[in-house]
């Protein structure tokens, strides 16, 4: 702790000097009134990440520095896995001959991504200080339900067998607990989990452990891979794909780049895997960047699932006839259903047939959702919520309600379908007390619950012997969305949840009800065609010169008064076209698509290059400029590499 100001303030000790910083004098040096911890909480490998997070993704480098290591009381300690709540008993894990050579490639000698199109990921700034180190970087690319997780749990007892730590890395912790409880029965005592949602003393205590090296297999979610791991030797990255492995706050990191650069520090290998690649690890496998591992075959007597796309127009409610077919045809037979819909809430807007009025949120330019089960109608953005009004608040017509539909009136209509089934909600609605989720999961592995409906919580990870039917119940809700990523997102997502069925029986059965049933994304997805998606939306996205193709660097300014943030948009703009190279252009200014957020008016600016080295120095010296003399009504966030321009 040290004197700041008026107050104290916490401190990383990143470096040592034996001199005050050139025109300091010694005198101006205020002592350090106390040490926190008794030992580093993270070495030199971390302090070299961190200078790197902070350079790269333009913020300070105690944004970095903070984000790394965890808060906590430092004397408490928690215990470590609940061994006695696991099946810890190790089965007979058998593996495929295309596990088998799977596993072996990722162990040999022989390094991929070496060339420029992997190093580029993670340089720093154009020129980069130094030539990233080689790293062996393989990625497991294999059907759902085909064994991926069992080859990386084999790999990481290589990396333990030669004296390595391993960090293994999921999507989020509450989706994906089956991989977690795997990890933890596997490697018993020196196992660890890290992610957000512990307490922060339990996080602490895990950190400690791993930092003695009592822990040497970590998981967890995106905040895991700065894990203080000694002697790392493996990084795995499961579900590559999903957008949760980027940050939403600053520093606004994505998990991959930084398991990279952790791998090129530590002289680590790094392997990744999903049955829906990003379309930047795609690109890189197809220009051979990136080793390609293929698994193409279910285990456990499963098959690829029929999948069929069923057009919703003239439909009367939420669910087709064929959908409702399929739904009584797998309770006769004494499986389950997953119904999936990615819109919580009963209806999803409310309009005007007289005059068109929408309810809106009064903070957000977002429509509001109306939730039955609380009689309101809320902003899904900042919590906003409002009684769903009688007639048109605009013209005074009664014909007026809303329009759309989500979980909660799914939830209705199923019941009244079928009343003699049982059926369970798993939104974040339904499941907002602590360890409704996992208790939900657990009764559904029993049996006991005929069809479970639910958001992305019942897309990813799952993996349920008795399911034989999924259903999509609108397969278009992101797919229109203005942001280029919208048709990768809606391809990955239908392909996600569709490998929940007939993962154990070769009758699986999948239903896509959409609007728009020759829409690429969905066509392809319903054919399981992942190859195909790619060659064309790759082409779509080289021609628009989008990712993987260009590199982005995205201003967005926030502030309450609207003037204000225009003229701080437009002259973060003045100040990039300073340096802006002639490879390179600027997107903007503009009104992000979602114009209002919490009453604060959001403007946005791209920087878009070939490369990250011509629009990187470009953001960094225009946000430098800025800085000397910001507007304190304004806050301005940088985003490197960004995933979402909503």
């Amino acid at each position: 702790m040290a004197p700041f100001g008026r107050r104290e303030v916490l401190g990383f000790v990143v470096a040592e000097s034996e001199a005050p910083p050139e025109g300091v004098p010694m005198e101006a040096i205020k002592a350090i009134r106390r040490v926190v911890d008794a030992l580093p909480v993270f070495g030199k490998d971390e302090i070299e990440l961190a200078r790197w997070i902070s350079s790269y993704y333009l913020c300070g480098l105690g944004e970095a520095v903070a984000a790394m290591i965890p808060s906590g009381r430092r004397e408490v300690s928690a215990p470590a896995f609940a061994e006695e709540e696991l099946d810890t008993g190790r089965a007979d894990h058998s593996l495929s001959e295309e596990q088998s050579k799977a596993l072996d490639s990722i162990w040999s000698s022989d390094t991929a991504g070496t060339d420029s199109a992997g190093a580029s990921l993670v340089a720093p700034m154009p020129p980069p200080s130094a030539t990233p180190a080689p790293v062996s970087m393989s990625y497991l690319y294999g059907i759902t339900g085909s064994g991926k997780t069992e080859v990386f749990l084999r790999a990481a007892e290589r990396a333990l067998a030669a004296g390595k730590s391993v960090i293994y890395l999921v999507p989020e912790i509450s989706l994906t607990h089956q991989v977690v409880e795997a990890v933890a029965a596997r490697f018993g005592p020196v196992a660890a989990t890290l992610h957000s949602s512990m307490t922060p003393s339990a996080r602490l205590s895990e950190w400690n452990r791993i930092l003695a090296g009592e822990a040497r297999v970590i998981v967890g979610a995106r905040s895991a891979v700065f894990a203080p791991a000694r002697e790392l030797g493996l990084v795995i990255i499961d579900e590559e794909h999903d957008g949760s492995y980027k940050s939403g706050n600053s520093p606004r990191y994505h998990a991959r780049q930084v398991a990279l650069k952790r791998c090129a520090i530590a002289g680590a290998r790094l392997v990744m895997g999903s049955a829906t690649p990003s379309a930047e690890a795609w690109k890189l496998m197809r220009d051979g960047a990136i080793r390609r591992l293929d698994l193409t075959s279910r285990l456990s007597g499963g098959a690829p699932p029929a999948i069929r796309a069923v057009s919703l127009e003239g439909t009367n409610g939420c669910l087709t006839d064929e959908l409702k077919r399929e739904i009584r045809a797998t309770a006769q037979v004494g499986r389950q259903t997953i119904l999936f819909l990615n819109r919580r809430g009963f209806a999803y807007f409310y309009r005007c047939k007289a005059c068109g009025f929408e309810l809106a949120c009064k903070h957000c330019s977002v429509s509001l959702t109306y939730h039955k089960s609380r009689g309101r109608a809320l902003c899904h953005y900042c919590g906003y919520s409002t009684v769903v009004p009688s007639s048109c608040p605009e013209c005074g017509s009664l014909e007026a309600g809303f329009a759309g539909f989500g979980t909660e009136m799914i939830e209705e209509e199923v019941a009244r379908t079928f009343p003699d089934l049982r059926i369970r909600r798993a939104d974040a609605d339904a499941t907002s007390r602590k360890g409704a989720l996992k208790e939900t999961l657990d009764i559904f592995r029993t049996g006991a619950i005929d069809i479970l409906l639910g958001t992305q919580m019942v897309a990813k990870g799952l993996n349920f012997p008795g399911v034989r039917l999924v259903g999509v119940v609108l397969a278009d809700t992101g797919l229109h969305l203005p942001d280029f990523r919208a048709a990768e997102r809606t391809f990955s997502l239908i392909v996600q949840v569709a490998g929940r069925a007939g993962r154990y029986f070769p009758d699986g059965r999948v239903i896509v009800q959409t609007y728009r049933p020759n829409e690429e994304s969905i066509m392809r997805a319903c054919a399981l065609d992942v190859e195909g998606f790619w060659a064309a939306e790759l082409k779509q996205r080289e021609a628009l010169g989008f990712p993987p193709y260009s590199r982005l660097v995205r201003f967005v300014v926030r502030s309450r008064d609207a003037p204000t943030a225009d003229r701080v948009i437009r002259r973060l703009a003045s100040l990039c076209r300073e340096s802006l190279p002639p490879s390179a252009e600027l997107l903007g200014p503009a009104e992000c698509p979602i114009a209002v957020i919490a009453s604060n008016a959001r403007r946005q600016l791209i920087l878009r290059g070939p490369d990250m080295g011509s629009v990187h120095g470009a953001a960094r010296r225009a946000l430098a400029a800025y800085e000397a003399d910001k507007d304190r009504n304004a806050y301005v966030e940088v985003d490197v590499d960004p995933v979402s321009l909503l």
